[in-house]
């Protein structure tokens, strides 16, 4: 006699989710200027809150400001040695940027190398960007 029982199927196995890409990379110029900046501010602060703001002739430009505390809905990026938080909003216009800081003769400045940028404005306070492309 053969055994009808019904056999219950292989339960399936969800692919691992593939990681995260780090949205935004530091050169070492850039790290130790947070370092600094963290080091000689007011208050304790966890690290550094970019984000992209409308405005300026060319649209969008970008934000830095200290960073009190981490939101839950903030995309935290750990390079270098120090901490940048990303507001939720900006993620996909910052996917592959490298913030740099570079100081000249008449300024020094955090500078975003961002592949998502198509255009800027002649003084070089706003930008136009676009949503990166993410393969789903």
């Amino acid at each position: 006699m053969t055994d009808m029982t019904p056999t219950s199927p292989a339960p399936i196995s969800k692919p691992k989710p593939r990681p995260r890409p780090q949205v935004m990379k530091l050169t070492d110029a850039a790290a130790q200027r947070i370092t600094e900046l963290t080091r000689r501010a007011d208050s304790e602060i966890v690290g550094l809150r970019v984000g992209i703001k409308n405005g300026g002739c060319a649209g969008q430009s970008y934000t830095v400001e200290y960073a009190h505390d981490v939101r839950p809905t903030d995309e935290v990026v750990e390079d270098k040695g120090v901490k940048i938080l990303i507001d939720p909003k900006a993620v996909l216009f910052l996917l592959g940027t490298e913030m740099d800081y570079k100081v000249d003769k008449m300024s020094a400045q955090f500078i975003f190398n961002n592949p998502n940028q198509t255009g800027a404005c002649g003084c070089g306070e706003s930008v136009q960007l676009t949503a990166a492309k993410v393969d789903g």
